[in-house]
């Protein structure tokens, strides 16, 4: 399966980077999603979703590799960390076995606007996203995934929005696609559930 990586990635080929405790906390809640079918694979072979982890002290974070959306449970040399990142220069700086989701400057514009968040995950569920889109904070539809634009309009948001009571975005540009957050993975998955149960 190929993945779409639209950013410049500066990649160092490496074994696996992530601790034993940060593949602990993110696999464990991957899987869940998985089984919901909020990550996954459409019948294409294109992947979606994907799950994120801040490194403690400062922008550095772990994300699922590229093109990893099929597989029904990862292991550590599925995980990507990504090093630096410039929003502007449209770049990515990463280390491990796989190079980053193509949705990583999309999470590092979330942890950049805000310190507070140490957990991301983005989902598809196309109930929700008809559901909130509009209701909740919503990016520009002119924005298509994992580009500068959309970084930006995320950026924005945190400006413009509830996003920081909300712990969720919706992304009109990439349909189904749902973006939340929190201080830890357990709050964004909290966050997205919550949203899940009133939909449901």
């Amino acid at each position: 399966m190929q993945g779409v990586v639209k950013f410049n990635c500066h990649w160092n080929q490496s074994g696996p980077v992530i601790s034993d405790e940060q593949y602990e906390i993110i696999n464990y809640w991957r899987e869940i999603l998985y089984n919901m079918d909020l990550i996954g694979a459409y019948e294409n072979g294109v992947g979606f979703g994907n799950i994120s982890m801040r490194i403690r002290g400062g922008n550095q974070f772990v994300i699922t590799g590229s093109a990893t959306g099929e597989i029904t449970e990862l292991e550590p040399g599925h995980y990507v960390k990504v090093n630096s990142f410039n929003i502007e220069d449209n770049a990515v700086q990463c280390v491990g076995p796989l190079k980053a989701s193509s949705e990583s400057l999309t999470h590092a514009a979330i942890y950049s606007a805000d310190p507070g968040s140490n957990a991301i995950i983005h989902v598809h569920s196309i109930e929700l996203w008809n559901e909130l889109i509009y209701k909740v904070p919503t990016t520009n539809p002119a924005m298509d995934y994992g580009t500068i634009g959309l970084a930006k309009d995320i950026l924005r948001l945190f400006k413009d929005s509830d996003v920081y009571e909300k712990r969720i975005i919706i992304m009109a540009g990439d349909r189904a696609g749902i973006l939340t957050f929190g201080q830890d993975m357990d709050e964004a998955v909290n966050v997205l559930m919550e949203y899940l149960k009133k939909e449901g």
